[in-house]
């Protein structure tokens, strides 16, 4: 499903139940805002985007705690549901987004090869994540992680 597409019927999702989101980004950069405030109107429903790409920046913004990451790695399970958590605590929202991945060419491991991405979603205090893995070059990773972030989110406010 197009992105564009997806991020209206999230945008209508959202208002309806006068809600905010916002994200917390590794891998994408910021991408996953982007594409929402591609939208006229998002100020309605998005409130605002985080951009952690390094691992301090993931715990002085997000309050990730530098020992879980010591502990799990960046990529993880629990680095990312901790990403979605403190997005909802540091901002006034119901929904958060958070995404934290391997995107290539470099730095894959038998473990977590390129292209394995962590996504979790934080809607209304339920706290839900994934594991994924996507095939293609760095531009393609980036690309699949915003499409399945939002419609992840999309399909948990159904």
């Amino acid at each position: 499903m197009d992105s564009t597409f997806v991020c209206q019927q999230l945008a209508s999702a959202l208002q309806s139940r006068q809600w905010m989101m916002a994200t917390a980004e590794s891998c994408t950069g910021g991408m996953i805002a982007a594409r929402c405030t591609d939208l006229s109107g998002s100020s309605n429903w998005f409130e605002r985007g985080f951009v952690t790409y390094s691992n301090a920046a993931k715990t002085e913004l997000l309050g990730v705690p530098a020992t879980l990451i010591a502990l799990h790695g960046a990529v993880s399970e629990a680095v990312a549901q901790a990403m979605a958590q403190g997005a909802v605590q540091r901002s006034p929202v119901q929904a958060s987004v958070a995404v934290t991945g391997i995107a290539g060419p470099n730095g894959g491991s038998a473990d977590k090869p390129v292209g394995t991405v962590w996504l979790a979603w934080s809607v209304d205090g339920s706290l839900s994540s994934e594991r994924v893995v996507f095939a293609g070059d760095r531009a393609h990773v980036r690309e699949a992680t915003v499409q399945y972030a939002l419609q992840g989110l999309l399909s948990r406010l159904k």
